[in-house]
């Protein structure tokens, strides 16, 4: 197996983009770090696809070891043969593998190893391998009562199970059943009990494997788990049972067939289908998790890449009924100002003291907008705020808005130990309220803080393995950490954390020696951080900003080991550094051009490059960079929505058009955010007019959507959309 070739032929890449990035792998450097700054040696691949390459290349690897160790095994037992080494060689899968290793692999006592040790394996042999004239006069030369062998039957019933052992380990048959059950198979589920339940739609369902969709599959592991469902796969019996045959019964051993087809049909029933419907029930579910994931990876993503609303004073309002609404004042910075309680909802129903202080706290800190949870109590307390702040216009001629921000692992966050130890003297209640206010002003340093499964924008998340799961989201958020860049003076030790080359040790340490030592005012400083060693720095100083340090590089992207061929850029071009810190130069491309009297941006761009002695596409990032200094990739997402207003249930209409935020996307639609108590659902046939495979084809988190209302169920509290408008 030539794992190179393999990688190519998978990721359509050239010989040395194929060499350049194993090594770079193999050296230790971090996915991000490659991405961004090892653009010429990997043709310039994105951190997706070289996390997925990472992936592959991991697998490929414990697929080669397996090889190597099953093809030891057997030679050890002394029955490799050089047909066995070249299937197992060219074997493209660990099943495969593990199928060709299945006749020699250790075995618990099973009914085909008692039957060896009755001595009737040579008689399942012959059966196998000679036409027996008389079957009984045979099988009578077996008979031993010392060995429990006490008849004809008792001898031809251990030869069946040998038999039925032999076919059950023959990879050729397993790899035609498990073929024509994805090809053909069918689920079918019945319900285990009358009970009704969410999973009534399955009650009497089928559906082909080859089509099924995964969130479907993750829904029958629950209502299977939960003992509402029954499951199974069902496939041709008599197709496979034929099939069997025809490898089995030939001319050699035709007059024995009456025994071999039983044999046959003992272990199709009770080794090979069993076996074969958990790896194919297995197989959905991987699949359908690798989906989850995917889709769940997808919305993280989009969550923590929304917009910061920077530059705002915001009131973080936690709602709730019996112990009232939290509430947190939070200055443009995320500092925390002031905190309090108010009850304007039951059972206290405090409404006028509630207002009063509410426009109070809003007039002693010119509060912009205010931030309201969407947990129990939301819309109630989305009425007060908004007949809050209208009377406060009418009083005070000033406009307040309020957004609505998901409260998902909120309380995970404010009960957690890195909670307690930012705001020791604050409660639970309190610390979710400024998460909140934090939160609209900058979702992704906030959102870090918490454990990225409980952020809630999955499906099925808590059916999914949480290893993969977990490893899968930590990916996603350090891809996102990584493309914003942090400001090395303000992060919290959760942000730095996320940061290529730092994990959380070393980032509480940067913390220390910033209490310590006063601000960074120097990449260069980070070398005196306690084990931050140069592989570290190397790593990680690219993506660590300095907003007012000494060299205005510092505050870009552009690593400190391009700092040469970025300073010799400037002054050729005569480019004023300091400009990086007022906004950049915007005319850089055309003095390029100039310079070397190109039309071609692209072509200078090269001449450039030659010149200083650098890559073109890392001297293409500096001149990106000083045309826009630390841009943060977030401007292009989606502003958040904000509202003056608020609309109840009974308030909506069939074919009402309302502007709403994608809260959620799931396999079969998304779910929005319309001003109401409950999301509404797009399903994924009302997306678009055009055929889309999956929703995020169309919308993503965090989108603002103009939809229609196209059915309202009042007793369920349930409103359908279209953004077919």
């Amino acid at each position: 197996m030539n794992i190179n070739d393999i990688l190519k032929k998978e990721f359509n890449l050239r010989d040395e983009q194929i060499n350049n990035t194993i090594k770079l792998i193999d050296e230790g450097n971090t996915i991000p770090f490659i991405a961004r700054y090892r653009k010429e040696m990997t043709g310039e691949m994105s951190d997706v696809t070289l996390r997925a390459f990472y992936d592959k290349l991991i697998y490929l690897r414990n697929l080669q070891n397996r090889k190597d160790d099953v093809i030891r095994i057997i030679e050890e037992q002394g029955k490799l043969t050089s047909e066995i080494k070249v299937s197992i060689e060219k074997a493209n899968t660990l099943q495969e593998v593990e199928d060709i290793y299945a006749p020699y692999k250790q075995k618990k006592r099973t009914r085909a190893t008692i039957a060896k040790e009755r001595g009737l394996e040579q008689l399942a042999l012959d059966i196998l391998n000679k036409n027996i004239s008389n079957i009984n006069e045979e099988v009578s030369k077996y008979i031993n009562p010392e060995k429990d062998v006490n008849s004809v039957e008792d001898a031809i019933k251990g030869a069946n199970d040998i038999i039925a052992e032999i076919v059950s380990d023959d990879a050729k048959i397993r790899k035609y059943i498990r073929e024509l059950a994805l090809r053909e198979g069918v689920i079918v589920t019945k319900n285990s009990n009358e009970e009704k339940s969410v999973y009534d739609m399955y009650y009497d369902y089928s559906e082909s494997v080859k089509t099924i969709a995964p969130h479907r599959v993750l829904a029958i592991n629950r209502g299977e788990k939960e003992d509402f469902l029954k499951v199974k796969v069902e496939i041709n019996n008599e197709k496979v049972i034929n099939y069997i045959i025809n490898e089995y019964v030939n001319d050699k051993n035709l007059k024995n067939k009456e025994v071999i087809v039983s044999a046959i049909e003992d272990s199709y029933k009770r080794l090979i289908f069993p076996s074969i419907e958990r790896e194919i029930r297995n197989t959905l579910t991987e699949n359908a998790q690798e989906r989850a994931i995917s889709v769940f990876g997808k919305n993280v993503k989009s969550l923590l890449l929304q917009a910061p609303v920077k530059d705002k004073v915001v009131m973080g309002f936690d709602p709730a009924f019996r112990t009232g609404c939290k509430i947190a004042v939070v200055d443009k910075n995320g500092k925390l100002l002031d905190t309090t309680t108010v009850y304007p909802t039951e059972p206290q129903n405090k409404v006028e003291e509630s207002k009063k202080e509410l426009k109070a706290l809003i007039e002693k800190y010119n509060i912009d907008i205010i931030a309201i949870g969407n947990g129990t109590a939301s819309r109630e307390s989305e009425q007060f705020v908004a007949d809050t702040i209208k009377e406060y216009k009418e009083q005070s001629g000033e406009e307040i808005y309020y957004a609505i921000v998901s409260e998902a692992g909120a309380s995970v966050y404010s009960a957690s130990e890195l909670a307690t130890k930012e705001y020791p003297d604050l409660d639970v209640t309190t610390r979710g309220a400024m998460s909140l206010g934090r939160r609209l002003q900058d979702p992704l340093a906030e959102l870090v803080k918490i454990d990225p499964k409980s952020i809630g924008v999955g499906q099925y998340q808590h059916d999914i393995n949480q290893k993969m799961l977990e490893g899968a989201l930590t990916n996603v958020v350090e891809n996102c950490v990584n493309r914003v860049g942090v400001d090395l003076n303000t992060a919290s030790p959760s942000l730095l954390s996320y940061i290529a080359g730092i994990n959380m040790g070393i980032a509480k340490n940067i913390v220390a020696y910033r209490e310590e030592n006063g601000k960074f005012t120097d990449r260069k400083q980070l070398m005196k951080v306690s084990k931050l060693g140069e592989k570290a720095f190397n790593q990680c100083a690219g993506f660590l900003r300095i907003a007012d340090g000494k060299n205005p590089l510092d505050a870009t992207s552009v690593h400190p080991e391009s700092y040469g061929a970025a300073t010799a850029m400037m002054e050729k071009l005569g480019v004023n550094p300091e400009d990086i810190r007022t906004g950049g130069d915007k005319t850089i491309e055309d003095k390029i051009k100039a310079e070397y009297k190109a039309k071609n941006l692209a072509k200078a761009i090269s001449q450039m490059a030659a010149e200083l002695g650098v890559g073109e596409m890392t001297l293409a990032d500096i001149v990106e960079e000083m045309k826009k200094p630390a841009r943060d990739p977030r401007e292009d997402a989606p502003p958040v929505v904000f509202r003056n207003d608020v609309k109840s249930f009974d308030d909506l209409k069939i074919d009402m058009e309302m502007t709403g935020t994608v809260r959620n996307v799931v396999d079969f639609g998304a779910f929005v955010d319309i001003g109401v108590k409950n999301d509404g659902l797009v399903h994924i046939s009302q997306l678009s007019d055009k055929y889309i495979k999956h929703p995020m084809d169309v919308v993503s988190v965090g989108d603002t959507v103009k939809v229609k209302i196209i059915s309202i169920d009042r007793e369920k509290m349930k409103v359908g959309l279209t953004m077919k408008l």
